[in-house]
């Protein structure tokens, strides 16, 4: 591996242990193993390598979560249960989406990205919910993910206390209910 992959190793590893704004070029220049000089050489700076492993990261977990979706059995419950193992097991990539969201208008070059990726995410939430197209696919993408989002939020913060899979589940029915 050369100093240009070594560098995006480092950056994702730092993202995954400190977050993206507290890293700094020392600790990716460490966990690579490469002196601090390779990331202007190579990147230009310790943003632009941080912003390309960051795309990187959330682009390999984001497959992997789509896949994993795509594997359930498609019900609401199997749907949710995998959501919530995604964050259990992918809590330093959730923490860091939710870290950059709250610095949006700070990193205006991350801006674009987070937008994409939510767009995605609408339309593949709505395609698990049976939703194509259209504006019902818009408007149950968008609410399949507020709800993601949220549960996501319980569980980070409060896992003890958060909604289970069938709790969601359930609720979302006694809300249709009273709809």
């Amino acid at each position: 591996m050369g100093n240009r992959e070594s560098l995006i190793a480092g950056a994702k590893q730092c993202l995954h242990d400190i977050g993206y704004t507290r890293t700094t070029a020392r600790d990716i220049a460490t966990a690579a193993g490469v002196s601090l000089a390779a990331i202007g050489y190579h990147f230009g700076s310790t943003r632009e390598l941080l912003n390309q492993a960051l795309v990187e990261a959330l682009a390999e977990w984001g497959e992997e979560l789509a896949g994993t979706l795509r594997d359930t059995d498609g019900s609401a419950e199997a749907v949710w249960a995998a959501v919530i193992a995604s964050v259990r097991t992918q809590r330093p990539l959730w923490t860091t989406q939710f870290e950059l969201a709250g610095q949006v208008d700070r990193l205006p070059e991350i801006h674009e990205f987070l937008v994409a990726g939510q767009r995605q995410g609408r339309t593949e939430l709505a395609g698990l919910f049976g939703a194509a197209e259209g504006e019902e696919a818009r408007l149950l993408g968008g609410l399949a993910q507020a709800l993601l989002a949220g549960l996501a939020i319980q569980w980070l913060i409060d896992p003890d206390g958060a909604l289970t899979a069938t709790d969601l589940t359930a609720a979302i029915r006694a809300a249709a209910d009273r709809a």
